[in-house]
């Protein structure tokens, strides 16, 4: 650092008025104010990113929070010849936001799987549906904790998506997928007992 730097560390008024280039290079060397001031000026920026990316503000400020905690902890890899503290930190942001898509992606992966493995689907068609079927599956959710029983109630009966399930309960889209990911594991399990406790 130059002038603001004093000692091992920069106080938190010169901090704020550090270059950009001061700050990145006190950042680099494991100041934590520079980390401090570095999430003051640009952390309301990686979250209007990952949320305009995401559109689900509640995963957005977890990526914000991965973007920083990622950042410090291979601060060391940080190079001002290649670039500006704010340019790396919005390459980290984008590499965030594509590992919560690829997160995304194998939620739904898993919730395909766990449905086939137990032999049902988010939406039943009722023509096909047996009453015994009906009856053992309302019963086995009925014993589902309160929000994955209603997730999963609003897509088997009222035939939402997740999307519109989300808008109706007022739950972030990320929640919601989570609680039918849970839930449907929890009924595959439960299903799956069932059938062979009456073979």
């Amino acid at each position: 650092m130059t002038a603001v730097r004093e000692g091992a560390g920069v106080p938190a008024a010169g901090v704020a008025a550090a270059t950009e280039e001061d700050l990145g290079e006190g950042f680099a060397e494991g100041d934590e104010a520079c980390l401090n001031e570095a999430y003051r000026r640009w952390g309301a920026l990686v979250h209007a990113v990952a949320a305009r990316r995401l559109a689900d503000p509640e995963e957005a400020k977890d990526v914000t929070q991965q973007v920083f905690v990622g950042a410090w902890n291979n601060r060391g890899s940080f190079d001002s010849r290649r670039g500006s503290l704010r340019t790396w930190l919005m390459g980290i942001t984008h590499k965030k936001v594509a590992d919560a898509f690829d997160r995304r992606s194998r939620h739904l992966r898993d919730v395909d799987a766990a449905t086939a493995a137990a032999n049902i689907s988010v939406r039943p068609a009722p023509a096909t549906e047996t009453l015994l079927d009906h009856m053992v599956l309302t019963r086995e959710m009925e014993d589902l904790p309160d929000q994955q029983q209603l997730v999963l109630q609003l897509a088997f009966y009222e035939d939402l998506s997740q999307t519109q399930i989300a808008e109706r309960t007022g739950m972030p889209l990320g929640t919601v997928k989570s609680h039918t990911r849970r839930g449907l594991m929890r009924l595959k399990k439960r299903l799956e007992a069932d059938r062979e406790a009456h073979r």
